[in-house]
C-alpha cells in the first residue's frame, strides 16, 4: 500500500511539473477528495497544507474544497439523529446462562441467567440488566437471587452526563425479601479510547429494605460507582463494575469483575467475580457474600 508520505513526495513532483499559472493539478486535486472521501482528518489537513505550499496560486481552490465538504457535513449531520430515533430500534441485546459458586450466607451451586440491553444514541444512552442465580436440592430452595436495573444517561459536554438509575434486588438469604434503589447525579467519561472506557458517576440516592426480620427501612443515601471497559485483545475484554451506596443504618458495597473470550461475533465464554458487603447486614447473617459464575453470552 502506497504511504502517505510518498503521496504527498509524488504530488510534490507532479506540481513541481505543472505551470505556475495552471489551475489545481487533477492528480493532486484527486489526493485530496480520495482524503475527503476517506473521512480521515490528518490525511485531509496534511494533504490540504503540502497543496498549498506547492500551489500557493491555488490555495483558494483548496480551501473552497474544504468549504464544500464542511457545507455537505452540517447538511447531512441532521440525518444521525432520525437513524436512531426510535425507542425500540439499535438495541444490542445479549443473553446469558451458566453455572454459579457461592460463598457467605449461602455455600451453593446452581444455574444463573442473565439478560442485558444497551442502546447508544446521539445525546441517550440506555441500559438495561436482569439476571438471576437459582438452586434447589430436593424440595427446598438453597439459592434464590434476583436483580433488575434501568439506567439511562444524557450526553453533556467534553464527557460528562447525568444518569438515573432503578435497581431491584431479591436476596432472602441476604436477610431482605427485596430492596428497591432510585438515583440520578453526575457522571464523566474518564477514559474514552478504542482499547478502553471507563465511566465514573456519583449523586444521592434513596434505598428502601424490605428485612426479612427487622422493619422496613427507607434511607437518603449517598452513591457512586465506576463501570470499566478494556479491550485487551480484539477477542479478549476485562470489564469492571463498582459501586457503593452509603445511609445512616447500613452501606453497601459491591464490585464485579468479568473476563470474556470471543469465540464468534455472536457467542463468548464469560468468567465473573461478585463481592457484596454489608457493613450492618440483617441479624444472623454474615456481611459478605461472593459469587463466582461462568457462562456462555450469546449476542442479537
Amino acid at each position: 500500500m502506497i504511504s502517505l508520505r510518498a503521496l504527498i513526495v509524488l504530488a510534490a513532483l507532479i506540481v513541481a511539473a505543472a505551470p505556475a499559472s495552471a489551475a489545481l493539478p487533477a492528480p493532486v486535486r484527486a489526493m485530496i477528495e480520495a482524503a475527503i472521501a476517506s473521512g480521515n482528518e490528518n490525511e485531509i489537513a496534511t494533504l490540504a497544507k503540502y497543496a498549498r505550499a506547492t500551489n500557493p496560486a491555488d490555495g483558494a481552490e483548496v480551501d473552497a474544497m474544504l468549504a464544500a465538504r464542511k457545507k455537505v457535513a452540517v447538511v447531512a449531520a441532521p440525518e444521525a439523529p432520525q437513524a436512531s430515533s426510535g425507542l425500540f430500534r439499535h438495541w444490542k441485546i445479549t443473553g446469558e446462562l451458566g453455572g454459579f459458586l457461592t460463598t457467605g450466607n449461602t455455600d451453593t451451586s446452581g444455574i444463573t441467567a442473565g439478560l442485558t440491553l444497551n442502546k447508544q444514541g446521539p445525546s441517550w444512552r440506555h441500559k438495561i440488566r436482569a439476571f438471576g442465580d437459582y438452586q434447589r436440592s430436593g424440595s427446598v430452595t438453597t439459592r434464590r437471587q434476583w436483580l433488575a436495573s434501568y439506567e439511562p444517561n444524557f450526553k453533556l459536554k467534553d464527557g460528562f452526563y447525568t444518569y438515573g438509575l432503578a435497581l431491584y434486588e431479591q436476596d432472602r438469604f441476604q436477610g431482605f425479601t427485596d430492596r428497591i434503589t432510585l438515583s440520578g447525579g453526575m457522571g464523566i467519561r474518564a477514559i474514552g479510547s478504542s482499547k478502553a472506557t471507563l465511566d465514573v458517576k456519583g449523586g444521592p440516592a434513596w434505598r428502601r429494605t424490605n428485612w426479612l426480620l427487622e422493619r422496613d427501612e427507607s434511607e437518603v443515601s449517598g452513591l457512586v460507582g465506576a463501570d470499566l471497559i478494556w479491550h485487551l485483545t480484539p477477542v479478549i475484554d476485562l470489564t469492571d463494575n463498582a459501586q457503593a451506596l452509603w445511609d445512616s443504618e447500613n452501606n453497601t458495597y459491591s464490585n464485579t469483575a468479568a473476563l470474556a473470550a470471543k469465540f464468534s461475533r455472536a457467542i463468548s465464554a464469560r468468567l465473573s467475580y461478585s463481592l457484596r458487603h454489608e457493613t450492618d447486614p440483617a441479624p444472623n447473617t454474615k456481611k459478605t457474600d461472593t459469587v463466582s459464575r461462568a457462562s456462555l453470552v450469546f449476542g442479537f
